[in-house]
């Protein structure tokens, strides 16, 4: 098993930046693709960007070019640096991690969630 805790949210304005965390313990050698999801009030759960363990990345465009990911290997953790942020960053965000290729929509191991609210 693998446990994911996310940390770093908090409230922003708009054009602000912020840095979330999320650690990893456990059975973190069977881990492959790690990611962001996040969701807003009301809406569906959204994938943010995904990071392999070679160091490969993919990100919603929603947030490409202002949202960057990082991943230590050696330490267990992965990063989701978030750049120009906008009210409609606002969400819970989930680190997540699958022992698959592809992080799909429902991968094994989900973090507890953190805030994040930008106000305007």
């Amino acid at each position: 098993q693998v446990q994911l805790v996310e940390s770093g949210g908090g409230l922003v304005q708009a054009g602000d930046s912020l840095r979330l965390s999320c650690a990893a313990s456990g059975r973190t050698s069977s881990i492959n693709v790690m990611g962001w999801f996040r969701q807003a009030p009301g809406k569906q759960r959204e994938r943010v960007g995904v990071i392999t363990r070679g160091g490969s990345t993919g990100y919603a465009d929603s947030v490409k070019g202002r949202f960057t990911i990082s991943r230590d290997n050696a330490k267990n953790t992965m990063s989701l640096q978030m750049n120009s942020l906008r009210p409609e960053d606002t969400a819970i965000y989930y680190c997540a991690a699958t022992n698959r290729v592809i992080l799909t929509t429902s991968p094994e191991y989900w973090g507890q969630g953190t805030q994040v609210t930008v106000s305007s």
